[in-house]
């Protein structure tokens, strides 16, 4: 890496929820970050020691212009459209945010390392939505790719394109994410809505959750142990494709009743409502990721479990209402 300087990181989608604790953990180690927020992202929650560039990242120019400017020694691509269900709504947008952007920062690294002879270390933000279709209970990193909605579809055009890049010479992984969550999550997921309804309810300031599919299963892990896997990643030094999971299922009516329960309601079914027009078009009924390869090759492993993620949640939910 760079000598005579401290490494030097971009972050994009600095400040989402990955991004956000990412930042953090960086700056912690000493390094310089730099971050890239879609418009208007910012609010405030940033990082205020995270020097910030207001780009289009799907414009490869400015991408350019930027990698050359900042001379990343690592760059994490956490941007991009997150929602299943937004992606239903604007197709077009998710592949051009979630898939064009990816490309161009890849090719923008790879420029980057041909012109100046230093190595750039990439981890791009996969997701496990790129196996929906796959027909496998359990997914590694063999399981093929068989998205079914566009925000998996773009996703595995990013994830491709990185596999096309690292056969060029950039060393770039793909991080394949399984569900994560955390009080930072947006309050578009289901999750956060429903941590945040389970707050409410127990104060009387709602009376009725209104849920879609209660028998989808996901896997869902703790947002800050899956930023370390990233980071890990980086350390590793070397591209490859890492699953990044807890390996264990549970349903988003599990979910439910874990939240209720941790605000003393047992009787949870009273307050929920099935709609049907919150269903997706197309939802995988099972996603479940074996992460044994993160374990083996990054010494990476789950802090916390399924409880105790839903309990942070609804913990830092309560304190919200209260605050309210």
């Amino acid at each position: 890496m760079n000598t005579g300087r401290r490494p030097t990181a971009l972050i994009t989608g600095v400040a989402g929820q990955d991004g956000s604790y990412l930042a953090e953990l960086l700056l912690e180690r000493g390094w310089a970050v730099h971050g890239v927020a879609k418009p208007g992202g910012n609010d405030g929650t940033v990082n205020p020691f995270v020097e910030q560039h207001d780009i289009e990242l799907s414009e490869h120019g400015a991408t350019r212009v930027l990698i050359q400017d900042i001379e990343p020694d690592y760059v994490f691509h956490l941007a991009g459209i997150s929602s299943v269900w937004r992606s239903w709504n604007d197709p077009v947008l998710t592949t051009r945010v979630n898939g064009v952007s990816a490309a161009a920062l890849l090719d923008a690294c790879f420029t980057q390392q041909e012109a100046s002879g230093r190595r750039i270390m990439v981890v791009n933000a996969s997701s496990a939505e790129i196996f929906a279709g796959s027909g496998v209970s359990m997914q590694n990193e063999d399981t093929r790719v068989a998205p079914t909605s566009p925000y998996g579809a773009s996703k595995a055009l990013s994830h491709n394109m990185v596999e096309v890049y690292r056969s060029r010479g950039l060393e770039a992984t793909n991080a394949i994410l399984f569900n994560h969550e955390s009080p930072r999550r947006p309050d578009s997921f289901v999750t956060r809505k429903i941590t945040k309804a389970a707050a409410a309810i127990s104060r009387g300031t709602l009376d009725t959750l209104e849920l879609g599919n209660l028998s989808s299963v996901r896997d869902w892990g703790w947002a800050p142990d899956y930023v370390d896997a990233m980071a890990a990643m980086a350390d590793y030094g070397k591209g490859d494709d890492f699953v990044v999971a807890t390996g264990e299922a549970h349903s988003v009516a599990d979910f439910v009743a874990a939240a209720f329960e941790a605000v003393g309601i047992d009787n949870w079914r009273d307050h929920v409502r099935s709609d049907s027009e919150m269903l997706r078009p197309a939802d995988s009924a099972r996603m479940v990721g074996d992460a044994a390869k993160a374990r083996n090759l990054l010494g990476w492993a789950p802090t916390k479990d399924f409880d105790q993620i839903v309990r942070a949640m609804v913990e830092f939910d309560m304190t919200e209402e209260m605050a309210a």
